[in-house]
């Protein structure tokens, strides 16, 4: 049996690709790599990023003199496959069949078991993984009704950082995940927020194309019937208004850029009122969000997690918590950035 056991994992998001190199469990290398809207915008798809993330990866790790060569597993975040419950798969044919084609949608996520399985085959007796893919499944049946029979609510979100999240939390408070009741509000390029009950996220906004707060780079719920009028207006076409949910809505709609952090430094240093007024604005999206997941808990919540990048925006979370703090005992920020 190996002294050492080290895994690579890669974590492709709509803004960022993220690295991390683990030996027995401990942190070797840690690397957030930030890609801005004109350098995403040079694809047109979302499988085109592939080399150009890849390479990225490989460079990263030659510049730290990483041997990949010893890497035992490669674990890439887990994207758009058939939904499937929470834990670890090893990637094989079909999935990246899934990957590849975006069965369920496109997503920077569906790069992650793409890119392992492609660095671990020129590796020696090394394997690729996703671990808690963007589809886990773990909806009641009626967080599953929309409204109308012809559309079902799916649960697509950021489920890697929120289990681990939750789980980290659980932890610290010496429980178990599954005998708790919590809210966890992932904040980055795209925003979700679950209703985790006893380990299972019984309900959650479907985070990638159009439902609940707008993002960085997302537009988050649109009034229905407006969007139906731009979809038969003939002035734009599907392609258009697809990337005004996703890519180009939220502050890239708003500011032309997907940085909050520069959002956040005109409100603050610059009093700019236009960039107050929108962050404010989604930090009332975020927790009429989590108020709303409060209810579906029956009101019975043991803790608020708030996590993901933009959890580092002290302008962002407190005008959060100044909405949520009586829902649960305390509110928790976490700083894995899924």
């Amino acid at each position: 049996m190996k002294d050492k056991i080290t895994i690579l994992a890669i974590n492709p998001g709509s803004t960022s690709t993220k690295i991390a190199v683990y030996s027995n469990g401990q942190t070797v290398y840690l690397r957030n790599i930030k890609h801005s809207t004109e350098e995403i915008n040079k694809f047109e798809f979302i499988t085109d990023q592939y080399e150009f993330r890849k390479n990225i990866i490989l460079n990263e790790l030659k510049d730290a003199d990483i041997n990949i060569n010893f890497i035992d597993a490669i674990v890439g975040r887990g994207g758009l496959v058939k939904p499937i419950e929470s834990g670890i798969y090893e990637v094989n044919e079909e999935m990246k069949k899934d990957l590849f084609v975006g069965i369920l949608g496109k997503h920077a996520s569906n790069l992650g078991g793409l890119i392992a399985d492609d660095i671990a085959k020129s590796l020696p007796n090394t394997k690729a993984y996703i671990a808690d893919p963007v589809v886990v499944d773990e909806f009641c049946e009626l967080a599953r009704v929309s409204g109308h029979p012809e559309f079902e609510r799916k649960s697509i979100f950021h489920a890697l950082n929120q289990k681990a999240i939750a789980k980290q939390y659980a932890k610290s408070t010496m429980k178990k995940y599954e005998d708790l009741n919590l809210i966890v509000a992932h904040l980055g390029g795209g925003i979700s927020v679950g209703a985790h009950k006893k380990g299972r996220v019984i309900d959650v906004n479907q985070a990638l194309n159009g439902e609940g707060p707008f993002s960085p780079e997302r537009s988050g719920t649109l009034p229905v019937g407006d969007l139906v009028e731009m979809c038969f207006s003939k002035k734009y076409t599907k392609t258009e208004i697809k990337k005004m949910i996703t890519g180009k809505g939220g502050f890239v709609a708003y500011f032309g850029t997907n940085d909050a952090y520069k959002i956040e430094q005109k409100a603050i240093d610059e009093n700019d009122k236009k960039a107050k007024f929108y962050y404010d604005a989604m930090a009332f999206q975020i927790a009429k969000e989590i108020g709303a997941m409060s209810t579906v808990l029956k009101g019975e919540v043991d803790g608020i997690l708030i996590t993901g990048g933009l959890a580092h925006s002290k302008l962002l979370v407190n005008e959060i918590m100044k909405r949520v703090y009586k829902i649960a005992p305390k509110l928790h920020l976490k700083f894995n950035e899924n």
